[in-house]
């Protein structure tokens, strides 16, 4: 395999029979292994045709495999620049010594990745808090995203926390993987959802028309959220607005989620939301809430955004 271009793709020896997926492409592009969850997550490793969406998936004598390190972002090992005063925009809701709250506005990028190598939101904390870029060096994540625990998709706003120390970064990513993090988002969906509160539950991978977009597919991850209604219109369109929690944190997983369904996002071309009628520059979708458990007291603290300039103004016209 080349280190830096897609292949034809190679096929497994028997000696390889029964590996994981994941240190299989380890082992023939000398790549390391977060290094290979990343390419895998970007949809860069196929067996055959199909795209493997779990790194422990199992290989087999004669399978095909195909990866495409350009999907990849090769900024293991070298620091993200920290930007200039005023470089990033974003507002720091609250922080102290373990943690940082940040509402993100729509646009910004929260860290490096093949199309954005600059501008991102990790360079903006890092040019006010240079303390995080020591966090990767400490094991605590990796050099490309210091401290960054979960995300927000580019054109998404709202809450996020930062972890600012290792004993932060370790109790917020077990709070993410034990679900007990509290994430509440708005989203302007199209059509009138029948009932008044819901789940969707149903696991999400990566689409094999498109590896860039994920899709609900069986053998994808497991994906749940929940919805209540907040309000329904009929103009300028028909649209339903929604408060939703999410149980999972998938990529796009509201997006997809409420896509599949039949109620894409207003404004979400890439999942079939309306634009054109909505007057929706962007996805009506916004992190409102946020609650975790304070890792220095175990004590629950909570953060609120209300709803940003440019989707209240949507949002104000539909009645």
């Amino acid at each position: 395999m080349s280190d830096s271009s897609a292949v034809p793709g190679v096929e497994i020896p028997g000696a390889l029979s029964g590996e994981r997926v994941d240190r299989v492409v380890a082992l023939l592009s000398g790549r390391t292994r977060a290094q290979v969850a990343r390419l895998i997550a970007a949809g860069g490793v196929r067996l055959g045709e199909v795209v493997v969406a779990a790194g422990s998936r199992r290989v087999h004598t004669g399978d095909l495999l195909r990866t495409d390190i350009r999907l990849l972002a090769d900024v293991e090992g070298d620091a993200v620049r920290p930007a200039a005063p005023g470089e990033v925009s974003f507002r720091v809701v609250y922080d102290d010594q373990n943690v940082i709250v940040v509402d993100k506005p729509p646009g910004v990028v929260v860290h490096p990745d093949a199309a954005h190598r600059s501008g991102t939101l990790v360079a903006g904390l890092l040019e006010l808090y240079p303390e995080l870029a020591l966090l990767p060096e400490l094991g605590c994540g990796e050099a490309d995203r210091p401290g960054i625990v979960h995300r927000l998709d580019k054109d998404t706003s709202g809450l996020l926390v930062v972890a600012r120390t290792p004993d932060a970064y370790r109790s917020l990513t077990a709070q993410l993987a034990a679900r007990t993090v509290r994430r509440t988002y708005l989203a302007l969906a199209c059509g009138a959802l029948e009932a008044e509160a819901g789940v969707v539950d149903a696991p999400i991978g990566r689409s094999l028309r498109d590896p860039t977009r994920m899709a609900v597919a069986v053998g994808g991850r497991e994906a749940r959220t929940h919805y209540r209604v907040l309000a329904r219109y009929a103009r300028p369109l028909e649209a339903t607005y929604l408060e939703l929690r999410l149980e999972t944190g998938r990529t796009h997983q509201i997006r997809v989620h409420l896509a599949a369904i039949g109620h894409p996002v207003v404004g979400d071309a890439r999942y079939r939301g309306d634009r054109r009628r909505s007057g929706c520059a962007r996805p009506f979708l916004h992190a409102t809430g946020l609650a975790f458990l304070d890792p220095a007291t175990d004590e629950e603290v909570a953060f609120s955004s209300p709803l940003p300039d440019d989707l209240a103004a949507v949002l104000a016209q539909f009645v």
